[in-house]
């Protein structure tokens, strides 16, 4: 199943995630960790679940989203229920290919999932990311993010900027 977005480049597709991009989404998730000196313990980089993502993506609650272009990889967004906070779903693994960044992909896939989140009834949505992921925490912003005090139940202690919105 594909999803049509506006304003995506034709030649990209959206779709649900499947066990046969699991390989490739945690190897673009490593890669982007390294890159940014985030491959270290507290991170998702050492998740147990990261190679089966297709398995936890498909619990309730839960959805995934591959960006692929020419059936290859190029990104993902996903979301899962945060208890930390009432009615609330948590953006997570937002993961771009260094040949999709700096091309406005970024704030179409919060968009997108900003609206997947309402229909699955959230009225609020939590991240949490890392200094060192400067052009992540400048697209949360400029998305209508904004910075909150780190809530009790953050998962990777590592990660320390913490952002809401509502939606």
């Amino acid at each position: 199943m594909h999803i049509e977005i506006p304003g995506f480049p034709e030649r990209m597709s959206l779709s649900p995630l499947t066990k046969e991009f699991d390989s490739a989404l945690a190897e673009l998730v490593r890669l982007t960790l390294r890159q940014h000196q985030l491959d270290i313990p507290g991170t998702v980089y050492f998740d147990e679940g990261l190679n089966h993502l297709s398995r936890f993506y498909s619990s309730e609650g839960c959805a995934y989203f591959v960006l692929t272009e020419a059936g290859r990889l190029v990104g993902g967004i996903g979301l899962a229920p945060f208890e930390g906070f009432e009615r609330c779903c948590e953006l997570q693994k937002l993961y771009l290919d260094s040949s999709a960044r700096g091309k406005g992909l970024g704030y179409k896939l919060i968009s997108f999932i900003e609206q997947q989140a309402r229909l699955m009834g959230y009225e609020r949505i939590y991240l949490e990311t890392h200094t060192n992921l400067a052009a992540a925490m400048h697209i949360y912003e400029r998305s209508g993010y904004v910075l909150i005090p780190r809530p009790a139940a953050v998962v990777h202690s590592t990660m320390n900027r913490f952002y809401s919105k509502e939606l």
